[in-house]
C-alpha cells in the first residue's frame, strides 16, 4: 500500500491554536505584572508618621502581655530595682497615675549613662542630677530634681487607654529604638535624613560632619535657655546634606511635613485639632520643625509643603492625603514632660480617628511612636549601629486597615524602618545613599540597609480585606489595670 500523505493542520485547528497560545500568552503577562505577595506593600498609598515625645517603651508598655516589658522573677512579680545614690537604697518600678511627669536628662551624656555599658541602671541617679528647674522646659539637660524622681514609674490602660486599645487591635512594636542615643532635634533630623550634621556651608553636603549631641542647631535657643526667657526664638542653622524628601521630589513622590500652631494646653474643643497659634508654627525653623533648614527643600521649592496640622485635616477630609506625612505637636500635646499624657493621646486619638474617617484610610498605613525615651526606665539594651546609635527603646504603633490585629512585633526597628518602608513603597527601594543618590555627604552609615534592621511589611497581612476604621473616644475612661 503507498504511504499516505500526511495532511497539515486544518485552518480551523491553526487559529484555535493560535488563540489557545495567545490566551496562555496573556495569562503569563497577566501573571507577570500581578503583584507578588512581597509586593503588598503598595496596597499603602499613603504612609503617616506621628511622632510623639520622650516616653520609654517600658514606661508605657512594661506590663503589657506578650510584650518584652519589665523583667520578672520566677513568681512573676517584677524583678527590677535600680541605684538611687542620693538616698542609698534602690527604686522599683512602680505604677504612677500622675498625668504630668518629669523624667530626666535625656541628651547624648545622660543616654550614655543612663545604659551604663549595658547595665541600664543609671535612670534614677541621672534624673536625681538633673537640675531642678530649667531655663527650657524642653532642653535635653533637664531633669526632675525632685525628692522622688518618677523615672521608674509606668503607666498601664488605666492612663493611657486609648495607646493599649491600638496595640491590641493593631500592632505594637516592642523593640524600636531611637535611631539615635540622643535628645529631640537629632532624631527629628534622623527622621527626615537619617542623619544629624553640622555643615560649615549651607549648600556643600561635602563639608558636613557628624554631630549628635549638637548639630547645626538654632542658636539663639541655647542663648534663651541661658538667659531664663520664657519664650524661645529661633534661628534657622543650615542643613546641607541630603534629606529624604529630596529622593521624593525626584520621583514627583507627594509628601508633608505638618506641625502643630501654639504651645498651650490641649484645645478647648475636644473635636478641634487645631489650637490659636501661639509661638510655634510651621514657617518657624526649630527642633521639631528641621526641613525648613535643609538646602534641598529650598532649593526644590519645596518650603510651602511643610504646613499646619490643619492642612492635613482638611486634605484627610478631602480624600487628598500626600503619600508621605510627618506629623509633630506642639509642647502642650507631645507627652514631653511637662506636658500632660491625657492631652497627648486625646491629640492623637483624633488625628488617627481624622484619618479612619477618609476615605483614603483603607491605603493608608499610620507609624505612631515617640521620639525619645525622656529619661524614663528601660530594661533593654539598644544595638550598636554606629557612631550615633541605636537609642533607648522607645514605644511603636503601626494603625492601619492592613494591619495585623493584636500583634506584637519582636523585630529590631527604629525610626530607620519608616524610611526604608517609604523607600521601599514609593522609590522602588532607592537609598539616602552618598554613592547612588547623586548628592554625596559623609554619612558614617546607610542607615536604611543596617543588617539588623528589621521590616514593617511583616507588620501587615495584604492579603487580608481592608478592616473598618476603629474609632476611639479622645477622652476615654480608663482601661484595667494590668499585672
Amino acid at each position: 500500500m503507498p504511504a499516505m500523505k500526511r495532511r497539515g493542520p486544518s485552518i480551523g485547528f491553526t487559529l484555535a491554536l493560535a488563540m489557545a497560545l495567545a490566551l496562555i500568552a496573556s495569562a503569563t503577562a497577566a501573571g507577570a505584572a500581578r503583584p507578588k505577595p512581597t509586593d503588598g506593600i503598595h496596597a499603602i498609598k499613603h504612609v503617616v508618621v506621628i511622632m510623639q515625645e520622650n516616653r520609654s517603651f517600658d514606661h508605657y508598655f512594661g506590663t503589657y502581655p506578650g510584650a518584652d516589658g519589665f523583667p520578672r522573677d520566677a513568681t512573676g512579680a517584677i524583678n527590677v530595682c535600680i541605684p538611687d545614690p542620693r538616698a542609698g537604697h534602690c527604686v522599683e518600678p512602680f505604677h504612677d497615675p500622675a498625668d504630668v511627669n518629669a523624667g530626666g536628662p535625656h541628651g547624648q551624656g545622660a543616654a550614655r549613662a543612663d545604659i551604663n555599658g549595658g547595665k541600664m541602671d543609671g535612670f534614677v541617679a541621672q534624673a536625681e542630677a538633673g537640675r531642678a528647674t530649667c531655663a527650657n522646659a524642653f532642653d535635653p539637660a533637664c531633669g526632675s530634681g525632685a525628692a522622688v524622681p518618677d523615672a521608674m514609674g509606668y503607666k498601664d490602660a488605666r492612663e493611657i487607654p486609648n495607646y493599649w486599645a491600638y496595640a491590641e487591635n493593631f500592632v505594637l512594636q516592642d523593640r524600636m529604638f531611637e535611631p539615635n542615643a540622643s535628645w529631640s532635634l537629632p532624631e527629628h533630623l534622623f527622621m527626615v535624613s537619617e542623619w544629624s550634621a553640622r555643615c560649615s556651608s549651607a549648600t556643600d553636603p561635602t563639608t558636613c560632619v557628624n554631630a549628635l549631641q549638637l548639630p547645626g542647631l538654632p542658636t539663639d535657643w541655647r542663648a534663651a535657655a541661658r538667659a531664663k526667657a520664657s519664650v524661645v526664638p529661633l534661628s534657622p542653622p543650615n542643613y546641607a546634606w541630603t534629606d529624604l524628601t529630596y529622593l521624593l521630589h525626584r520621583k514627583k513622590v507627594s509628601w508633608g511635613y505638618y506641625l502643630l500652631d501654639g504651645n498651650e494646653p490641649d484645645c478647648r474643643d475636644d473635636d478641634a485639632m487645631v489650637c490659636r497659634p501661639v509661638r510655634q508654627a510651621a514657617k518657624t525653623p526649630g527642633i521639631w520643625n528641621p526641613l525648613p533648614s535643609f538646602a534641598t527643600v529650598k532649593r526644590d521649592g519645596e518650603l510651602d509643603h511643610v504646613q499646619p496640622v490643619r492642612r492635613f485635616e482638611d486634605a484627610a477630609k478631602r480624600g487628598k492625603l500626600p503619600a508621605v506625612s510627618w506629623i509633630v505637636p506642639s509642647g502642650a500635646v507631645s507627652e514631653h514632660p511637662p506636658g500632660k499624657v491625657s492631652d497627648g493621646q486625646a491629640y492623637v486619638t483624633r488625628l488617627v480617628n481624622t484619618i479612619m474617617r477618609s476615605k483614603d484610610w483603607s491605603s493608608t498605613a499610620i507609624f505612631v511612636s515617640w521620639d525619645d525615651w525622656g529619661g524614663f526606665y528601660d530594661h533593654v539594651v539598644p544595638p550598636k549601629v554606629d557612631v550615633n546609635g541605636y537609642g533607648l527603646r522607645v514605644p511603636g504603633l503601626v494603625i492601619s486597615p492592613y494591619a495585623k490585629r493584636g500583634y506584637v512585633d519582636h523585630q529590631t526597628l527604629s525610626f530607620d524602618a519608616y524610611v526604608k518602608f517609604i523607600e521601599d513603597d514609593f522609590l522602588s527601594s532607592a537609598r539616602l545613599d552618598p554613592k547612588t543618590d547623586g548628592r554625596p555627604d559623609p554619612r558614617p552609615t546607610v542607615r536604611e540597609n543596617v543588617k539588623v534592621l528589621g521590616d514593617l511589611r511583616h507588620d501587615f497581612d495584604f492579603s487580608q480585606k481592608p478592616r473598618p476604621p476603629e474609632l476611639l473616644p479622645v477622652h476615654p475612661s480608663p482601661g484595667p489595670a494590668s499585672g
